[in-house]
């Protein structure tokens, strides 16, 4: 595993008697202390009317945790474009950028509550790949469309009236303003001060192999594909992405990251126990009620459960990966080999902070070892 590098992807998830307060604290520690155990990237998702998560602002949070760190890069995984322009995001990254420069990465993603949609005909892959990891039976989100909850969040983060640009031409128009050759369609200029030639890498993040794999291909940019949110296509998504790559002068080759949901402890028993909580926390993401506060395993125990709510969630708890550094870095190495990618991005979530620390020590102790083990190998050969 000599030169893949591990990223962190952070929710800045509230657990259950804490506040958002003490888990924005919390996670610029975390970043600190990934920074220390030499993981690559941090990034801050964006999710909205959840109890249970913080991270409503990508450019906010990692503004702040720039002014804390030194090293490591920091993104957006992701800021959703669907309620935002391609002016105010470049704008905002182009603030930070303009102090901290050559450190971010604008990641971008398609409005939540948009089930991804399948471009392939071929029936979906459900099984294990040969080298065993889990691909699971596909997911829908289906009955979330005109959910409440849902058609809440989208009047509440949008404009009366006003209607999301085609997500491909607002890539195209941000990709212009960070250049500095945007034309509007009567061919006026416009240049983002700050943001015009901002120091930033630009990465796309998608589920599967449609809109967000072919935008990313066709611009030449990074991807990320979900496994921690989608499973079941990611397969899909990798090869989507890398059958619509053209080169670009930023890059000449596809580059992938895949993102992977990691508990680590001292040994299989007590990463078990701490993972508790995911269940009951993924059946409320999924049932609309936005994310719970992340619960001890003593509450997640007590908390009513059925066979609908196993089944519920059962694609995303199977493809957890929980257990000590070796089970659980194992498990990354079969998601790496048989996707191909070239980082992974790692999201754990538990209740106590410490835990949640040790779990991306114990997990970069490992995957350390196994990269000197791997140089080794080859300066013997």
């Amino acid at each position: 595993m000599s030169g893949i590098p591990l990223g962190v992807l952070d929710l800045v998830p509230v657990p259950s008697g804490s506040t958002a307060a003490e888990a924005l604290h919390h996670s610029i520690d975390l970043a600190r202390q990934t920074e220390a155990f030499g993981y690559a990237r941090y990034w801050f998702a964006e999710h909205h009317l959840n109890p249970g998560v913080a991270g409503t602002s990508p450019a906010v949070v990692l503004a702040l945790t720039a002014s804390a760190t030194s090293t490591i890069r920091l993104g957006s995984g992701a800021v959703q474009l669907g309620h935002r322009t391609a002016l105010s995001t470049v704008e905002e990254f182009g603030l930070i950028d303009a102090l901290h420069p050559g450190r971010l990465d604008l990641g971008l993603g398609r409005s939540a509550g948009r089930p991804p949609q399948r471009t392939s005909q071929e029936p979906p892959f459900e099984g294990h790949t040969p080298n065993g990891l889990r691909i699971p039976a596909r997911f829908s989100f289906a009955h979330l469309l005109g959910h409440p909850r849902v058609a809440l969040q989208q009047r509440l983060l949008n404009l009366p009236g006003a209607q999301p640009q085609d997500y491909a031409e607002q890539v195209d128009d941000l990709l212009a303003l960070l250049r500095g050759d945007y034309r509007s369609p009567e061919g006026v200029e416009a240049h983002a001060v700050p943001g015009e030639g901002a120091d930033v890498q630009v990465w796309i993040l998608g589920s599967s192999g449609g809109v967000s794999a072919e935008t990313a291909g066709r611009n030449g940019l990074r991807f990320a594909a979900n496994y921690h949110v989608s499973p079941a296509s990611v397969l899909e998504a990798a090869d989507g992405y890398r059958a619509a790559f053209k080169p670009s002068a930023d890059l000449d080759r596809p580059y992938l990251t895949v993102s992977a949901d990691v508990v680590v402890a001292e040994d299989d028993a007590t990463a078990r126990e701490l993972a508790t909580g995911y269940a009951p926390w993924v059946r409320s993401i999924r049932t609309a009620e936005g994310a719970i506060p992340f619960p001890t395993p003593a509450e997640a125990r007590v908390l009513p459960w059925t066979e609908a709510d196993r089944t519920l969630v059962a694609d995303r708890v199977e493809t957890q990966f929980v257990g000590s550094a070796r089970t659980v870095a194992d498990h990354l190495e079969r998601l790496q080999e048989a996707t191909g990618a070239d980082e992974l991005l790692i999201t754990t979530i538990t209740h106590d902070h410490a835990d949640r620390v040790r779990s991306y020590r114990l997990l970069a102790e490992e995957w350390q070892r196994r990269s000197g083990a791997d140089r080794a190998a080859v300066t013997r050969s």
